[in-house]
């Protein structure tokens, strides 16, 4: 009778963070489970991860949303378009459902905070080895009961934006044209709370004031 022969190798990973402590930090953290994880190199921009993925072709590529004023979105979307048998999982603070949808949208196979500990970590990077998507339970059961939502009819514009109910609200009063104070007044809430919804709506959409905001409303025909 044959053996059944496995491919035990340990997965092949590249790390990119900005930030140089959080790399060492990864690294010492994986160093303790050699056998199903090696670290092939680390990179602190998205240009360096981008040559070190060309030329070493990681299993996966580990890395953040942002990394300092670039977006790991965007090197995401790269490298599935130029290195597709390299997967890439998110490895992040933002614990964001807006985030999550962007990275599954450009091809990433995994969204994971890092709140995580070095085994969950390693549990989550071989399903994507194997061919799962891996996504943290903090933000998953936030997806399903949003998917859940939908499906019952539950629907607002703006939330396969990431927008909240209240956010959508708001977004609406500002392209009537309405100012904060009368934002407030509508919705029976204080100027400063109304300026903090503004401010997560605006991380949302990417964008950084109300013209740009209105733009993506418009744009997205959210409200006619």
């Amino acid at each position: 009778m044959s053996e059944l022969v496995t491919d035990a190798r340990p997965l092949r990973l590249v790390l990119v963070d900005d930030h140089e402590m959080v790399l060492h930090g990864l690294v010492a953290m994986l160093g303790h489970f050699g056998d199903d994880v090696v670290v092939l190199g680390t990179a602190r921009t998205a240009g360096a991860a981008m040559r070190l993925v060309v030329e070493q072709r990681p299993d996966v590529l580990l890395c953040d949303v942002r990394i300092g004023k670039e977006s790991g979105i965007d090197l995401c979307r790269r490298v599935v378009a130029e290195v597709p048998t390299t997967k890439v999982v998110l490895l992040t603070v933002y614990d964001d459902e807006h985030y999550l949808y962007q990275a599954l949208r450009v091809g990433a196979s995994g969204y994971v905070l890092k709140r995580v500990d070095g085994a969950e970590l390693v549990a989550h990077l071989k399903r994507v080895q194997d061919g799962e998507t891996a996504i943290d339970p903090a933000i998953a059961g936030r997806v399903a009961m949003s998917a859940a939502r939908l499906s019952a009819g539950e629907f607002w514009p703006g939330a396969h934006l990431g927008l909240t109910q209240r956010e959508s609200e708001v977004l609406e009063l500002l392209v009537a044209g309405h100012s904060n104070k009368a934002v407030a007044a509508a919705l029976v809430v204080s100027e400063d709370t109304v300026k903090s919804h503004i401010r997560g709506l605006y991380r949302k959409l990417g964008v950084s004031d109300r013209s740009g905001a209105m733009a993506v409303a418009l744009r997205e025909g959210l409200f006619r």
